[in-house]
């Protein structure tokens, strides 16, 4: 008895404005031999990227069951969402993409039918396919296969693609967890958690009315092809939280979420240059003596050594106890406030994204959005977090959870000020604040101490309910240096000692053995 064929239905679709208008593309390729069987492409008019993503799947799915309806499909997509939710693991909630998922699932038999998830630069058929739809929608053509040159293209990039690398950053299979249980001489492989079942849905957008039409290709139709034919990085000295960062040196090659940029400060001399949200972005002042006594609480007396979350009594020889919660910290895009370097928190004016900050948002949300990773967005309350969470989720098809504990801090008086105007107005305070965790900026604002407390009580209410999981939060520079700090066991000063620009991406691992791993720092890459 013959065995089925099988084949590769590879799909995508984009939103040039999501919603905006839209297009997808899908591929159906032997599995065997990797040869192009069937194309299909078509402007839809004005829709969200997820349901140009699903009506790209039905495409494609329709166009193999035309091939040969007994057949096996392996689909493949670089849409987590799409993916995640065919496969019966993620929820789906809104009310465009319902009916869609429901003609895909009619195509084939749920037991012929398995996805994948793969990253973008792995899909690019498809994905040419999809801008070659747009493009003939916007000057109100179909797309005709006869034109088209995304087999060509593809072809090379398919074969000299290598598979990056998935999973949550920093992968804690292959990292921190297996380097302890190596180490204290543990036997088996680190669990990897359930995976749980968010509750996913889409930005709002309804699929327009098609004006350019479906074209398929097949290698015997009448338009039969034969394969093969005719944001800068911004330095931004602006940290819109405290005390001026020193500007970093330089970038170097990284891998997205999983490669951290060389941000150490080597000037003794204080330099600010954020625009203080919060920001302890200043060295020490010289002569600014660092503790000596081990890491202690941003609260407690220097001289009394605690051990923080994150450093277990043993060093790595704890107990690994599953996948952790990890946390990927995500600073919000640049206001208007950011390049003039002032004191920005949550007690002065909310300011919202500038036009920069916009496109950093959408910036990083693609790139987010291509890794993959990410399950449930959390964020600050304040406007410019807000606007850069709304960004992400729109492309990831996720709610946004308000968390008041990301909040920034309150520089009270200082408000709207540069470190150079407060310097000049506040010298004796401004000093006791370099000086100290718990010194308090001018006019009752909040002290580093304050907000250590503070963000340690969310981080630990966070870690409770998303053990396993991927979370991004939207926060601000205090927060998310203070999260790094605590994680790596360091003193409070260490907050004058770190870069953190804006939209940048940052990740924290925490372990439900108490331990955790810094996994990325200020990286930019998105940006460039």
């Amino acid at each position: 008895m013959t065995s089925a064929r099988e084949l590769v239905v590879e799909a995508d679709g984009g939103s040039r404005g999501n919603p905006g208008p839209a297009g997808y593309g899908a591929v159906v390729l032997d599995a065997a031999t990797g040869e192009t069987l069937a194309e299909a492409a078509e402007y839809i008019g004005v829709a969200t990227n997820n349901v140009a993503e699903y009506k790209g799947l039905v495409a494609g799915l329709k166009a193999a069951r035309e091939l040969f309806p007994d057949a096996t499909v392996h689909v493949r997509m670089d849409s987590k969402l799409v993916v995640e939710q065919m496969s019966g693991r993620w929820k789906i909630k809104h009310p465009d993409m319902k009916p869609l998922a429901a003609e895909a699932g009619r195509v084939f038999p749920a037991g012929r039918v398995r996805y994948e998830w793969i990253p973008r630069e792995r899909n690019k058929h498809a994905d040419r396919l999809a801008n070659e739809a747009m493009d003939a929608g916007r000057l109100g053509r179909r797309w005709e296969p006869s034109g088209s040159t995304a087999s060509l293209d593809a072809s090379a990039a398919r074969n000299a693609a290598a598979p990056p690398p998935s999973g949550p950053p920093g992968d804690a299979r292959a990292g921190a967890a297996r380097a302890r249980a190596a180490l204290s001489g543990t036997a088996g492989t680190p669990s990897t958690g359930a995976s749980g079942t968010p509750t996913a849905g889409t930005s709002a957008g309804t699929p327009g009315t098609s004006t350019a039409g479906t074209s398929a290709r097949t290698p015997g139709s009448p338009a039969a092809r034969t394969p093969g034919s005719p944001a800068a990085r911004t330095s931004d000295a602006g940290t819109d939280t405290g005390a001026g960062a020193r500007p970093t040196t330089g970038d170097g090659p990284n891998d997205g979420l999983f490669a951290a940029e060389d941000a150490t400060a080597t000037s003794s001399t204080p330099v600010a240059s954020g625009d203080f949200e919060a920001e302890a972005g200043a060295l020490a002042p010289t002569g600014h003596a660092a503790r000596t006594t081990g890491a202690t609480r941003a609260d407690a007396p220097a001289s009394t050594p605690v051990q923080p979350r994150g450093t277990a009594p043993q060093g790595w020889a704890g107990p690994d106890m599953g996948a952790p919660a990890t946390f990927v910290l995500l600073r919000h895009g640049e206001t208007a406030l950011t390049p003039e370097k002032r004191f920005s928190g949550s007690g002065g004016s909310d300011p919202e994204l500038s036009a920069a900050g916009l496109r950093q948002a959408e910036a990083v949300a693609a790139a987010l959005a291509a890794r993959g990773t990410i399950q449930e967005i959390v964020s600050s309350p304040l406007t410019r977090c807000r606007q850069t969470a709304a960004a992400v989720a729109a492309r990831l098809g996720l709610d946004v959870r308000i968390e008041q504990g990301l909040r920034e801090t309150d520089f009270g008086a200082w408000e709207g000020l540069t470190f150079g105007e407060v310097r000049e107005r506040y010298p004796e305070d401004l000093d006791a604040w370099l000086a100290s965790p718990k010194a308090a900026p001018t006019g009752g604002g909040e002290s580093f101490a304050t907000v250590a407390r503070r963000v340690a009580a969310t981080r630990d209410r966070l870690t409770a309910a998303h053990a396993g999981r991927t979370v991004l939060l939207v926060t601000h520079v205090t927060p998310i240096k203070t999260l790094v700090r605590l994680a790596l066991g360091a003193p409070p000063e260490s907050l004058f000692r770190m870069e953190l620009s804006a939209a940048s991406i940052s990740a924290v691992a925490y372990y439900a053995d108490g331990n955790a791993s810094v996994r990325l720092l200020n990286d930019t890459s998105h940006l460039r």
